[in-house]
């Protein structure tokens, strides 16, 4: 294999192609920095966080490689994956999730002792999820842990401390989780049954869609609980109704069950986390 072609192996492994797991991984990790800066956060703290972000999904993705490279040869839409298809061996896949988890914590080292220490849970949970699926009935509230760790962090790195708001919005933040990865695992539910894996969909049963509703309401009143706290303005509501009707959307499209709109309603999940962005942007800066 040429270097050019092991290069693009090396993007397909950590996801440069699909930056949608960056993007749900980095809202949460906004909301947190501009709440607790009160506004815009300190311009270093902020670029530390959304590379920080990058290589910690970058690596999580090179590891869920590794973890599924025995169960992606029998599920079509992953066979190509660089590990199961042999163009990347597995100790490759180790080494490069070894190498951007260090990058991501040489970035930190400026940051205060507080943050460093969150930084080795968040970094033990991001390695421990892809294994979950394997034993555990709600992977997908694993990954929902993993995917705010950036709250308490950027908490932890502004103030110093942790205060409730912050751990309102990390507990939003996992049922949100569980919301766009049970409709993601809605997509691949019958391959996941065939290989006896256990996701959220499967758990779920024909709850599934009740479940995602469930979800998205605790999102949204911790949202509302959080902007309570910080004391946004009613600006807020703005961002707060257009992600309300992106939820109720993605509702719409996985009550099909449909493959390709359960796929569609993940994806979508962007918007809905930007917008929720937008309102607390709003809620600080407008009164």
């Amino acid at each position: 294999m040429s270097l050019i072609d092991r290069l693009i192996s090396y993007a397909y492994l950590i996801r440069l192609d699909k930056p949608i797991g960056t993007l749900l991984l980095l809202w949460p990790t906004l909301w947190a920095l501009w709440l607790a800066s009160s506004g815009v956060p300190d311009l270093k703290i902020l670029l530390i966080f959304v590379a920080g972000t990058f290589l910690m999904r970058s690596a999580g993705c090179a590891m869920n490689d590794y973890a599924d490279r025995n169960f992606d040869l029998h599920v079509l839409r992953t066979q190509g994956r660089p590990v199961t298809s042999g163009k990347i061996s597995g100790k490759e896949a180790l080494l490069v999730a070894a190498i951007l988890a260090l990058l991501a914590f040489l970035l930190i080292q400026s940051l205060n002792t507080y943050t460093k220490t969150l930084s080795f849970f968040a970094l033990a949970v991001a390695f421990i999820y892809p294994f979950t699926k394997r034993f555990f009935a709600m992977p997908q509230a694993v990954l929902g842990i993993a995917f705010g760790f950036g709250i308490p962090m950027a908490y932890a790195a502004i103030l110093n401390d942790i205060p409730l708001e912050a751990w309102i919005l990390f507990v939003g933040n996992i049922f949100w989780a569980m919301a766009y990865d049970t409709a993601y695992a809605m997509v691949d539910r019958e391959d996941d049954l065939r290989l006896g894996l256990r996701t959220s969909a499967i758990t779920f049963g024909q709850y599934d869609v009740a479940a995602i509703a469930v979800s998205y309401v605790i999102l949204f009143i911790s949202q509302i609980w959080v902007a309570q706290l910080a004391n946004l303005s009613n600006y807020f509501l703005i961002g707060w109704s257009i992600a309300l009707t992106c939820a109720i959307y993605h509702l719409k499209l996985i009550s099909t069950r449909k493959r390709e709109e359960c796929f569609a309603a993940f994806r979508h999940n962007n918007w809905l986390g930007g917008f929720l962005f937008l309102g607390i942007v709003l809620g600080l800066s407008l009164h």
